[in-house]
């Protein structure tokens, strides 16, 4: 028989590093910063909120990575960077 179960899916995206920035912004939109105090995850970040947890920050680097891996000529005959 069937499940009840709903799965929800990521709309997939074909532009490069939207799967990390997609976690980078949920990962923001949960933290105390953006709920309780309606602010920005932007502001959230560059006012380097204390409720903001590393992992996010993690997200943070590796999605500038995977910008930077974009424009670095070296690193675009290799392909971008998946985490």
């Amino acid at each position: 028989m069937y499940n009840n179960e709903v799965v929800i899916d990521k709309p997939q995206s074909k532009e490069r590093c939207a799967n990390i920035r997609d976690d980078l912004k949920m990962c923001l939109l949960q933290t105390d910063c953006c709920r309780k105090y309606k602010k920005t995850p932007r502001q959230c970040l560059l006012d380097r909120d204390p409720s903001i947890p590393d992992e996010c920050y993690v997200l943070k680097n590796v999605f500038y990575e995977c910008k930077r891996s974009l424009i670095d000529a070296r690193r675009r005959f290799r392909g971008p960077r998946d985490y």
